[in-house]
């Protein structure tokens, strides 16, 4: 069984809306608005109708086939004529690709993790922080058959994640307060950390520490240890982090599982010649 965690808050998701972000944007144009939210919905499924695209994007049918025929051109999305069902295009693996060539952490930090899925036996990601929420942009799955998975490019709720409160974990203060008065704490589980006095006593410390823990605070029975991957002006970009179940994920494990991912997260770091503001402790 493979575990794909898509935790349901009992309040609004962490992200913040975009006009509350950015409250002086200038207008943007309607039809690439659209355009663009279809390509994000199709992004998350492996295949999906007109009827199911245009209900999840909030389009009418007619509105979002017009868009996907001018997308289509453009290779950004393909049509499968046996399934009828349009799926993402060739293009667009393409512009992604364009994000992994121009970020360092990313090439330097494959090889990393899957000496650490094979050190440890569990399923490595790497995830960057975006406002109030990680994005996962690479992962290492473990073959055990019970195991944490998360398709590249999901989001999830900073405050109950691994990779999330570690890098909450180093952001200035005044730029963490503004994130808290602007974004709401969800709660996951029992476990989930819904009080900003709660999230910054446990972000103290994991500054402490260098490493983060998710208790089972996105989903019961899943364990995360996660670090910082910083830069060269020992700023931190990016989040290692070792999931999965919470029995294998041990009290007595812990401490040897958080020291592997530290090193990882120190020889990423060290490969894009950045440094740990924390030295590591033997």
């Amino acid at each position: 069984m493979v575990m794909s965690p898509e935790p349901t808050p009992s309040r609004p998701r962490g992200r913040p809306r975009e006009d509350r972000l950015k409250p002086d944007a200038p207008a943007t144009n309607q039809s690439l608005e659209k355009a663009l939210g279809l390509l994000k919905v199709l992004s998350a499924h492996d295949g999906m109708s007109l009827t199911e695209l245009s209900r999840e994007a909030g389009l009418a049918a007619s509105t979002a086939h017009r868009l996907l025929a001018t997308l289509s051109a453009h290779d950004l999305v393909s049509w499968d004529e046996p399934s009828q069902k349009w799926s993402i295009g060739i293009e667009a693996l393409r512009i992604g690709m364009a994000f992994q060539r121009r970020n360092r952490i990313l090439t330097a930090g494959r090889p990393e993790m899957l000496r650490l899925m094979e050190a440890t036996g569990e399923t490595v990601n790497l995830a960057m922080l975006d406002g109030f929420e990680v994005v996962f942009v690479a992962q290492v799955e473990c073959e055990a058959p019970i195991r944490a998975f998360f398709r590249i490019g999901d989001r999830r709720s900073a405050h109950a994640s691994g990779i999330g409160k570690a890098l909450l974990a180093q952001l200035e203060d005044r730029t963490l307060e503004a994130l808290l008065k602007r974004c709401d704490l969800p709660q996951y589980t029992p476990k989930t950390l819904i009080t900003p006095e709660a999230l910054r006593g446990d972000l103290s410390a994991i500054r402490a520490r260098g490493w983060s823990l998710d208790d089972e605070e996105a989903h019961i029975g899943m364990r995360c240890v996660a670090a910082p991957v910083f830069n060269e002006y020992g700023e931190a970009r990016a989040g290692i982090s070792l999931s999965g179940p919470s029995l294998r994920l041990s009290d007595e494990r812990l401490p040897q599982l958080a020291q592997q991912v530290r090193e990882t997260a120190a020889r990423i770091s060290a490969l894009i010649g950045g440094h740990l503001l924390n030295p590591l402790s033997p």
